[in-house]
């Protein structure tokens, strides 16, 4: 089983400007992600705000993405919606990249059963050239992929690898006992990174990779070469920190913590709102506790 990439991967804020997508902004922000050690990079994954963009925007974003990076990493392109058909149509865009996979979201809104979650990652698999990274996150979707739905998904050769958001431990454990020598698991969420290695997973998509490259990325290389202990240390570090910039939706405080940071603008679209400032003013102190320069 090979893996998309090892270690810490960014899911990329996609910044906006005066209601646009900043591509000058995208390029500093690669650039930034790999002066700190990134492994990969997803671009218009959900941190990227894709529902809220044209499509003609989500294809500017990734191929702005695709082109900063250079080759340098690998870039995982987010194609997922509650629509199948529109899926497919979005991964057709970015065929002719060379990104190393899709990621997918399990279909939100629509609720469907666990068969209807196989047949539309079945049909995406079978109807695209981009190989399939399943993204399970049932605090925004409200379904959570059944590991029994995972094995025969697993049984598909263009399905590489599950991105895994859930807090369900037993449920994710069962997961990586049925699938995880077939799909390269990665951890969705900042603060079960090191956890989920422990349970034998690749690395992490991660929202906090945005503010700190290095310590994530460092964090990930600890666990990697066996310095568990180095690498749990960083994770409780960041603790109070990862709370802070989930104390509001995602990307939000995300975008805040960076426009603070000077790095792009904390623009977000609607329906997201700026972030309230109490709750800015706690992300502010969580940041200059964890020793940020603001």
């Amino acid at each position: 089983m090979a893996s998309l990439f090892e270690g810490s991967a960014v899911a990329l804020v996609t910044p906006f400007k005066n209601g646009r997508v900043d591509t000058a902004a995208i390029e500093r922000l690669v650039e930034r992600q790999l002066a700190g050690g990134i492994a990969a990079i997803v671009a218009c994954g959900t941190t990227g705000e894709p529902s809220t963009m044209t499509a003609d925007e989500r294809e500017l974003t990734v191929r702005t993405v695709f082109k900063a990076v250079g080759g340098r990493v690998p870039v995982i392109a987010g194609t997922g919606t509650n629509c199948t058909q529109e899926v497919i149509d979005t991964a057709r865009r970015y065929e002719d990249l060379g990104c190393v996979a899709q990621l997918v979201v399990t279909p939100y809104y629509n609720k469907t059963s666990q068969e209807g979650l196989y047949r539309h990652f079945m049909t995406i698999a079978e109807n695209t050239n981009l190989p399939v990274m399943i993204y399970n996150v049932p605090s925004r979707t409200t379904i959570d992929i059944d590991p029994d739905v995972l094995a025969r998904l697993a049984d598909c050769e263009q399905i590489v690898a599950l991105k895994e958001s859930s807090y369900n431990l037993p449920l994710m454990m069962e997961k990586f006992r049925r699938v995880g020598d077939r799909l390269a698991i990665y951890s969705g969420n900042d603060d079960t990174a090191i956890p989920l290695m422990g349970l034998g997973a690749k690395g992490v998509v991660s929202v906090v990779a945005n503010v700190l490259p290095e310590t994530m990325s460092l964090m990930m290389r600890r666990s990697m070469t066996g310095e568990h202990e180095a690498a749990l240390a960083i994770q409780l570090s960041l603790m109070p920190l990862i709370r802070a910039l989930f104390v509001e939706v995602n990307p939000i405080p995300c975008k805040a913590a960076m426009e603070m940071m000077g790095l792009c603008d904390g623009e977000v679209r609607l329906p997201l709102v700026p972030m309230g400032e109490e709750n800015r003013a706690k992300l502010r102190q969580a940041l200059l506790d964890f020793g940020v320069q603001l």
